[in-house]
């Protein structure tokens, strides 16, 4: 007897140094129920720690990346419940991941879906992705970050309106407003996403980290206080292997080796 397929599935290395996270729910459009986000955030933690995973995916399927939360598995809960469903704890760990993140978008990204995408780094699009955020149509509003993470995305009035009206907002709309990073066809987004990840994987590890923290932790913060932390960044990389062996390779014309040293 075929044992059933895991709501998750992790491909630990479709290219070198590229972790993939798929989830797999396709008779639910990848709802995000408790189980799949526990493990998302498992097997983001474990990538994060593996010194040989350099950079990740996240992907879904052809019909959706994750099309919003379970709303059968939440609608007859009550605050309490919520609380003890921890669901706040496990985006802080989604989103705490230190490699980056590329969320490889097929299909509907809604709801808990589109801020599981904006809590990754890159966002690469299919010409048929569609994203939003249409908690208010039932009543309530994003809780994933979604009232936050998009209007830094987009700006507030762009935010304002999708947030308010649950509108959909298509792959090219996204694009233009500065939600997705690239479209490409749908036949070629994994393949686009794990290629794009393979080139970062080959970037100094060290580098990687320190400009993925930059940029986070400098937006909110004051532009004098993001310099500052990128300066200190800076200085603290010239102590390191990955420093001296990329400009040697740049005098040399050779391809760098980096090794996270």
């Amino acid at each position: 007897m075929t044992a059933p397929a895991a709501p998750v599935v992790l491909a630990e290395r479709p290219a070198d140094g590229v972790g993939l996270i798929r989830i797999n729910r396709p008779d639910a459009r990848n709802a995000l129920n408790l189980e799949v986000r526990k493990l998302i955030a498992t097997h983001l933690t474990e990538m994060g720690d593996d010194p040989a995973i350099r950079c990740i995916v996240l992907t879904g399927n052809d019909k959706a990346f994750a099309a919003g939360a379970d709303i059968k598995e939440m609608a007859g809960a009550g605050t309490i419940e919520m609380l003890m469903r921890g669901t706040h704890k496990l985006w802080r760990t989604i989103s705490a991941c230190p490699k980056p993140v590329i969320a490889a978008v097929n299909g509907f990204a809604l709801g808990g879906g589109c801020e599981l995408a904006m809590t990754c780094d890159i966002i690469i699009a299919g010409e048929g992705a569609r994203f939003g955020q249409p908690e208010i149509k039932i009543g309530i509003i994003p809780g994933g970050g979604g009232t936050q993470r998009l209007p830094r995305a987009v700006g507030k009035y762009k935010a304002m309106r999708y947030l308010l009206t649950g509108d959909l907002i298509s792959a090219q709309e996204a694009s233009d407003m500065g939600l997705v990073s690239e479209i490409v066809a749908d036949a070629e987004v994994e393949k686009r996403a794990i290629a794009m990840a393979q080139q970062i994987a080959e970037m100094s590890p060290l580098a990687v980290e320190q400009i993925k923290e930059c940029v986070l932790r400098g937006m909110d913060a004051s532009l004098g206080t993001g310099l500052a932390l990128e300066t200190k960044a800076i200085q603290m990389l010239f102590s390191s292997q990955d420093q001296k062996e990329g400009m040697a390779a740049f005098i040399e014309k050779r391809k760098a080796k980096f090794t996270g040293r």
